[in-house]
């Protein structure tokens, strides 16, 4: 029997994260906030902070964002 991806069934983000310098997100709903050390991403449940250096958004499309930079810290809020 097939089974769908639990993130696309409940809806929730899926992130990669390669080492402090590139995070990849898939099913959010659109960015909150943007600069170069803080981005606010809302999710379907809250939302994603994102902390660091030199951020930047180096791809987004409406399900998918990929950001570059130094990476400090990741929060989710409610």
């Amino acid at each position: 029997m097939l089974e769908l991806p639990k993130d696309l069934v409940l809806d929730l983000p899926r992130l990669v994260v390669i080492g402090q310098r590139e995070l990849y997100l898939e099913n959010h709903k659109g960015i909150i906030e943007y600069g170069d050390c803080c981005i606010k991403i809302n999710l379907s449940r809250g939302l994603l902070e994102i902390e660091g250096e030199g951020l930047e958004i180096k791809l987004i499309m409406p399900d998918e964002v990929t950001i570059t930079g130094l990476i400090k810290s990741l929060r989710f809020v409610e």
